[in-house]
């Protein structure tokens, strides 16, 4: 099946996807922008699974207050360049998981960081495994890989502290 120009611009304002491998996801979807964005999405995280180990000495740290001044976090978050880290893109990634901290109230980054003072399932305790406060069909973990194949870089969280007035 032939895709025209538009469902190609389409999937590339949805997924920030290049032309080529936009036009290629609806041609192997047959079409389907949905199929299409699907493929994208786990081309993208056997991407992210090659970027893994490259090291992310850049970043943000991102600071959000909550409820009149109650409920404090900051996170930092890494990536490869300085240039990644100052788009609006990583931005909004690290401000989604700020706000996502001080919903959520995780214990640790991720299952590796656990420990035996940590009770609960990981939806609970780690961070990458919580749904997401805003999509709660998604991950934080998912927000991390699809940010990762926009970007084409390795992103992890490093740290975070939360902070509640009287506790």
């Amino acid at each position: 099946m032939a895709v025209t120009t538009e469902q190609i611009k389409a999937l590339r304002e949805e997924t920030g996807a290049g032309v080529m491998d936009a036009k290629r996801a609806l041609e192997e979807a047959g079409g389907d922008a949905a199929r299409a964005r699907e493929i994208l999405r786990e081309k993208g995280v056997a991407a992210a699974a090659k970027r893994a180990d490259r090291e992310t000495s850049n970043g943000v740290v991102e600071s959000y207050i909550h409820a009149g001044g109650r409920i404090g976090v900051l996170v930092e978050i890494n990536c490869e360049t300085d240039f990644v880290a100052n788009t609006d893109d990583f931005r909004s990634l690290a401000r989604n998981i700020a706000m996502q901290i001080a919903a959520m109230n995780p214990a640790v980054v991720s299952p590796e960081d656990r420990t035996a003072v940590h009770e609960g399932s990981d939806e609970e305790v780690c961070l990458v495994k919580q749904p997401f406060i805003r999509d709660p069909g998604r991950t934080i973990g998912d927000l991390i890989h699809d940010a990762v194949a926009k970007t084409g870089e390795n992103i992890r969280v490093r740290r975070f502290v939360r902070f509640e007035l009287g506790r």
